[in-house]
């Protein structure tokens, strides 16, 4: 490396290290050379990190899109294990996806939507039942994915949840839903 930043350093200052000067002054030449060394190796340095970062965001650029559809499936995938906490974890993840009519009904297409739902009756505990109505709330603000949840059944679901004495989040999640539905059927 420090040849190459030597010769670099050589062909950008466009001097002959063999001069007359540079003979006569050899121990300031050698303090000079070593100075001019490390910058140009500094400057190469930089140069390969920018060329890796350049790198970096084309690739991430190009797959992230395709994670997002990964990760959704992941997600939907966590619903169906049997421990409450992936069910949790699932359904905060299908929450934070929820952010556009498109990915709304992305999840609602992949069988999010119905997983939420079968989560959701099938729950024992309130931390559960909170995590599935936050992403049944988050996904029914969709006209279309709340036409697909009705037809799904979820009134009827998300009826049978007992209130929680605890927890008022989902009291609250609950009655926003129902307040939804209420209204769609009325559109209808």
């Amino acid at each position: 490396m420090r040849i190459l930043a030597a010769r670099l350093s050589t062909y950008l200052c466009r001097r002959n290290p063999l001069s007359a000067q540079s003979r006569n002054l050899s121990s300031f030449h050698g303090r000079d050379e070593r100075s001019i060394e490390e910058e140009a190796e500094r400057k190469i340095g930089w140069f390969l990190k920018l060329i890796f970062a350049g790198t970096a965001t084309v690739v991430a650029y190009q797959f992230l899109p395709y994670m997002g559809d990964n990760l959704m499936l992941q997600s939907v995938s966590l619903l169906q294990v049997k421990d409450p906490l992936f069910k949790r974890m699932g359904a905060s993840r299908l929450a934070h996806f929820a952010i556009d009519d498109e990915r709304r009904m992305k999840i609602v297409e992949i069988g999010g939507a119905q997983e939420l739902l079968n989560m959701l009756g099938t729950a024992k505990d309130d931390r559960t039942r909170k995590e599935a109505l936050r992403a049944l709330d988050a996904i029914s603000k969709s006209d279309e994915a709340r036409g697909s949840l009705q037809k799904a059944g979820a009134i009827s679901v998300i009826r049978s949840i007992p209130d929680s004495a605890e927890d008022a989040e989902v009291k609250k999640f609950k009655l926003s839903l129902l307040d939804r539905f209420k209204n769609l059927s009325y559109e209808d």
